[in-house]
């Protein structure tokens, strides 16, 4: 027994590993091209060391292409505001599905969850012409309004909110605070490592998102990061060497939130019916 338990073991690691080497060995190429030369990166020569280091790339984006600032910027408010806005609303809508009753609670989970089987882009269209409509394209407000909740994650934070200690909340209605006292004071601190989860999710999906800007912004220095990029790649030239810099720019705010959250993640996971 113990021998089999072993040799699975070690099947199990070294498919981990594997993996582990699949997904880093072109991040690892991206960040030695961000170092290198576009006549070394279109070369064809596969290295890992650049053979003629230089941190032009670096500069280029950051002093000569003036805009790089104001699509980073653009990228940070959105996915930020975007963030807090689905973390509060997300957790509101969660909650109420889990411990309040009223009319058609059933109807509207139910709605809910067919909304999750809708593909994104069947809605772009409408998206379109409401913002239109509205006068929101080419505005902040036109990326993260429409955004502001997700079905996905109010239905994460309803499993979350239906394991919740219920003597908690009749501890602190005991001590006289509302319903909603309850919830900003009590429930929500408490759900951090849901939070932490929904948190991680949903930024990476503002900070990512190519299609919807791509939409919305029409006016270059409206762009975010993603649509940024792009410009880089032109129809007879790609300045490969300045998209992997800003491309490592762009990766390191991603880095920093999974890094500053990853105690609450795996927790976070198993506590919203990801077991």
């Amino acid at each position: 027994m113990k021998k089999k338990f072993g040799i699975g073991k070690a099947i199990v690691y070294a498919i981990l590993v594997l993996y582990a080497v699949t997904t880093l060995v072109p991040f690892l190429w991206a960040l030695s091209s961000s170092f290198k030369t576009l006549q070394e990166i279109v070369s064809g020569t596969l290295s890992f060391i650049p053979k003629n280091f230089t941190f032009d790339n670096y500069k280029q984006i950051f002093i000569e292409q003036e805009l790089f600032p104001r699509w980073m910027f653009n990228s940070i408010l959105i996915a930020v505001i975007g963030t807090i806005l689905n973390l509060l609303f997300n957790s509101m809508a969660g909650y109420a599905l889990a411990r309040l009753s009223f009319p058609g609670k059933k109807a509207l989970f139910i709605t809910i969850l067919a909304v999750l089987m809708i593909p994104a882009q069947v809605t772009m269209i409408p998206n379109y012409l409401i913002l239109k409509e509205f006068g929101w394209l080419n505005s902040y407000q036109g990326m993260i309004v429409p955004a502001m909740i997700n079905a996905t994650f109010i239905f994460m934070m309803r499993q979350f909110f239906i394991n919740f200690p219920k003597e908690l909340e009749e501890a602190a209605e005991m001590d006289g605070l509302s319903r909603l006292g309850t919830f900003f004071k009590i429930v929500l601190p408490l759900a951090k490592p849901a939070l932490a989860a929904q948190s991680i999710f949903v930024f990476m999906g503002f900070w990512n998102d190519f299609m919807r800007p791509l939409i919305v912004m029409t006016d270059i220095e409206m762009f975010t990061l993603p649509l940024g990029l792009n410009t880089f790649k032109g129809q007879f030239v790609s300045y490969w060497n300045y998209i992997m810099a800003a491309s490592m720019v762009f990766t390191l705010p991603v880095l920093l939130i999974y890094a500053f959250f990853n105690r609450y993640f795996i927790k976070g996971i198993s506590f919203t019916g990801g077991k």
